[in-house]
């Protein structure tokens, strides 16, 4: 009988014994990379895929689609706080600057079979879900808090940015002069090796601008400067009131919009290549192309084009190159080629002088209504969308002007500074009353008041330069810090409203994204985050909340601020990730007092933690 009650037992044993090793196995599994050190191999530095996102419910499918369980992963019980990391990896220090939709290593892996000729390769090509960086970006070694601005415009600390090719490159031209521990910035450029001020004075001056400044009295205030270099014709611009979306490729001059970002200068890693640039039309006032290296004539003038779709009505093109001057056989070419097509286009020559020429797009539509029937470009179609940007590609046709603008002869835009504040006609696009927009103003006055109360013991009048909106909306945030010696970077989601024309023409810059992919910037680019239901809209798409949460601390800089408002089960949700991503509480309150609701917004004020890697172990400071 004892023998028989013996092999029962066992019989129940080995079930048990079964799920306790499948049980072993998925801790050494989901654990084990915790503990390797960062610098063994690649794949012990680099963690692929969001485990924890998925085992709470996200998951990816074989179309590439995101699906989501019918639970809601911010109001799960605390039962699965067991999940929740209690530090995540580092990854590999040769990956610091890693930016995950502009990796060319990912193209490389995957064999994306891209067209060089047409810029292909300096596009977004991102990540899919099971191959995303589940680690911490690390910052170099040595790293420092930023040289703050106005400071910053003139010289950054060379140990954030450890790379001097630029400076001997571009010795000749006064791009950036190695200084000691410091990268200096004299404000020379390619074609403005004496300094961006007079160059920029130069300009105003073509123009017949009061007092040569480019500013116009207020009527310039969006500038788009396309082959930036090190941004410092943007940065120059900012004395006169004027904001520059400064743009250049991650190519062959690594490093220049990081170098841009770090001296406090507005910038975004994009290429005119085959996509829409991520801003509707009708943007921008002024667009700026120095010895930017771009064929303005291929593919029958498309990128020219698009140019023409982000200027105003009246907007001036300023172009800088030899093509505009020099006189051997290939340059009088081009010269010849270029002038027919934006003589097709409409555009007439402002001014010329010297190496640089600055052409105007009509007020109008009268010009294309007069031009003979078959001249190409041809106009876009009337269903064509010129404000659908994320994924659009570009197209060789001329985007003509709405009724109003034709009938009103322009924009209709105050100048700056009353264009912060003036409700701008494309209101009416969405449906949205003066009454409504000046309210939204009040409202978002209010609550940045109360951000900064929540952060006054933490921050001093220049601890903070460069801010992002993740949801912009009318850009209201924005405008309430207009006193302040910052600027925004506006994000508009790309499935939502496109009010992203309603921020311009308030005079403020920003982007169309989507937040389920990694942003065009580099790591520590940005002081303060600021979400607004970004992750509770994320929730909705069955995208990652933890993916996200470790993308805001690639882009955030040490020592940088996120402010999240949303629900409380969010708040709750975010707590839980403070240890592993080195994050601190700083605040946290109510958004709307007397309220209990889970639906309620709270206010979470976070800091980020400055850590460093030393010898393949993490310091926080």
């Amino acid at each position: 009988m004892m023998r028989g009650r013996d092999g029962g037992q066992k019989k129940h044993l080995v079930p048990w014994l079964c799920i306790a090793l499948l049980f072993l196995v998925f801790l050494v599994l989901y654990y084990g990379s915790f503990f390797s050190s960062g610098g063994q191999h690649a794949n012990s530095a680099l963690e692929y895929g969001s485990r924890i996102s998925r085992s709470m419910g996200w998951s990816s499918v074989d179309n590439g689609e995101l699906s989501k369980s019918e639970e809601t992963i911010f109001s799960q019980d605390d039962g699965e706080d067991s999940l929740i990391p209690k530090s995540f990896p580092v990854c590999d220090d040769r990956h610091s600057e890693l930016i995950p939709c502009l990796d060319r290593n990912l193209i490389y892996q995957t064999r994306l079979k891209l067209d060089l000729s047409l810029m292909e390769h300096y596009e977004r090509h991102c990540p899919q879900p099971e191959r995303r960086y589940n680690c911490l970006i690390p910052p170099p070694h040595g790293y420092k808090v930023p040289i703050k601005w106005p400071k910053s415009r003139d010289e950054v600390w060379q140990v954030n940015i450890p790379h001097t090719h630029l400076a001997h490159e571009k010795s000749d031209q006064n791009w950036m002069v190695v200084k000691g521990d410091k990268i200096v910035f004299p404000g020379g450029g390619t074609h403005f090796h004496y300094g961006a001020d007079k160059y920029i004075s130069h300009l105003a001056n073509m123009l017949n601008f009061t007092n040569n400044i480019l500013n116009n009295e207020g009527r310039i205030r969006t500038v788009f400067d396309v082959g930036c270099g090190v941004a410092s014709f943007g940065g120059y611009l900012l004395s006169s009131d004027i904001m520059a979306m400064s743009l250049a490729p991650n190519d062959v001059h690594q490093n220049q919009i990081q170098f841009a970002l770090e001296r406090g200068i507005p910038a975004y890693l994009g290429v005119l290549g085959t996509k829409r640039l991520p801003y509707p039309s009708r943007s921008f006032e002024f667009a700026h192309c120095s010895r930017c290296r771009i064929d303005w004539l291929q593919r029958d003038g498309i990128l020219l084009l698009e140019l023409d779709r982000l200027l105003r009505p009246g907007g001036y093109f300023a172009y800088s190159s030899p093509e505009a001057y020099a006189q051997d056989e290939e340059d009088l070419r081009i010269w010849k080629e270029m002038s027919a097509l934006v003589e097709r286009m409409c555009w007439r020559i402002a001014a010329k002088k010297n190496q640089t020429v600055i052409w105007v797009k009509p007020l109008t539509n009268d010009c294309y209504m007069k031009r003979e029937p078959g001249t190409r470009p041809p106009l876009c179609r009337s269903t064509d969308d010129p404000d659908a940007v994320w994924g659009v590609p570009m197209e060789a046709c001329i985007t003509p002007y709405s009724e109003q603008i034709h009938r009103d002869g322009g924009s209709g835009l105050a100048p700056w500074p009353a264009r912060l504040t003036t409700p701008p006609p494309r209101l009416a696009d969405f449906g949205i009353s003066n009454d409504m927009f000046e309210k939204d103003m009040e409202i978002w006055r209010h609550r940045v008041e109360s951000y900064w109360n929540l952060l006054s013991t933490k921050i001093r009048p220049n601890t903070l330069r460069n801010v992002m909106d993740m949801k912009a909306n009318m850009g209201s945030f924005a405008a309430a810090l207009k006193d302040e010696p910052v600027w925004v970077m506006n994000v508009v989601p790309e499935d939502g409203p496109n009010t992203l024309k309603i921020i311009y023409d308030r005079g403020l810059i920003g982007s169309v994204h989507d937040w389920c992919e990694a942003f065009s910037t580099y790591p520590r680019t940005y002081d303060l985050l600021h979400a607004w239901t970004v992750f509770s809209d994320i929730e909705k798409k069955g995208c990652s909340a933890e993916d996200l949460l470790i993308e805001m601390d690639r882009i955030l800089r040490p020592t940088g601020f996120i402010i999240v408002r949303d629900k409380r089960p969010v708040i709750e949700f975010i707590k839980k990730y403070l240890t592993a991503l080195h994050w601190e509480s700083v605040a946290v309150a109510d958004a709307e007092p007397n309220s209990n609701s889970e639906e309620a917004e709270m206010v979470f004020v976070i800091q980020k933690k400055m850590w460093l890697v030393d010898g393949g172990s993490k310091d926080s400071m």
